[in-house]
């Protein structure tokens, strides 16, 4: 079961009326370099966003077959593209960001890793103008959408996706949904901050507020990849929010080991986390492969 400081906030968004809207994020690119350090700092291995990542490094693995050519849209410093890429060491990976800032830091990380699959670019992820037609096997994209600034981008990167995926490519979407309450809101925002730096706390609390809705997750799923993917979120509250394709890939025995291995290294609260944002998913119809704990 999630923890109980989780379910009083699911319960509290059952019961309340809206009072929060969306508020797109004041900084659509992220090249402040303070900024960019703090998110940097909270997505390290040992960071507040650990246990998220984790959990989607999983749910990555489980879209992407060995030899795939694979498109991470919004690399961001690339925390959570090194450790897919470490756990896919036989797929080739293209992290693509507006961020020169973001971009410097994700090299930085890719040459400390010495992962040879990973190259980074430049990229407006509405467009995809470099990449062509049906030419990838899997995209993925984690906790990035809600920067866009209205719908028309939202749904453009939907269809870019559509158009550069092969047939029978592999998805993997994920982002904040956005919550009824600002009450809910500033609960996540601030879960943890004597753990993450302050830029952290105020970065997080803009991201959910800019979070889209479900339902405009459910149309432009519905428009662009409903063939291709099923669309899940969080169960009672869209906290947040998965696209992603049907059973493509069964992770080996040795990648469900390096899992068991990053969750074993965790602290205590962290594992806590993941078991609440697996259990919440699992709940809402998302459901993981089993890996020894």
């Amino acid at each position: 079961m999630p923890s109980l400081p989780v379910i009083k906030q699911f319960i509290t968004e059952l019961v309340s009326r809206r009072d929060a809207f969306r508020v797109p994020e004041p900084n659509l690119v992220m090249d402040d370099p303070e900024q960019v350090r703090g998110f940097n700092e909270a997505g390290l291995e040992g960071g507040v966003m650990a246990p998220v990542y984790l959990f989607h490094a999983i749910n990555v693995t489980e879209v992407i077959r060995p030899g795939d050519t694979v498109l991470d849209l919004g690399c961001g410093p690339a925390n959570q593209l090194a450790m897919i890429a470490r756990l896919n060491p036989e797929s080739q990976f293209l992290g693509l960001d507006l961020s020169d800032e973001m971009l410097i830091r994700a090299q930085s990380q890719v040459d400390a890793q010495r992962l040879v699959n990973v190259r980074l670019r430049h990229e407006d992820i509405t467009r995809l103008e470099s990449v062509a037609d049906q030419s990838v096997d899997a995209v993925f994209s984690t906790v990035v959408l809600h920067q866009l600034p209205d719908l028309d981008a939202f749904n453009a990167v939907f269809r870019q996706i559509d158009r550069v995926l092969k047939p029978e490519g592999g998805v993997y979407l994920v982002d904040f949904g956005h919550l009824k309450t600002e009450r809910a809101i500033d609960y996540f925002a601030h879960q943890y901050a004597d753990r993450q730096p302050d830029i952290f706390t105020r970065d997080y609390h803009n991201s959910l507020r800019a979070a889209f809705d479900y339902t405009d997750w459910q149309t432009a799923q519905r428009n662009s990849l409903a063939s291709r993917a099923r669309l899940f979120s969080t169960f009672a509250m869209p906290y947040m929010v998965a696209v992603k394709s049907r059973g493509r890939h069964s992770p080996s025995a040795a990648q469900r080991e390096q899992f068991g291995a990053l969750y074993r290294a965790m602290p205590d609260w962290h594992r806590r986390d993941f078991d609440d944002l697996r259990t919440m998913f699992r709940l809402g119809g998302l459901k993981l492969h089993d890996f020894p704990k």
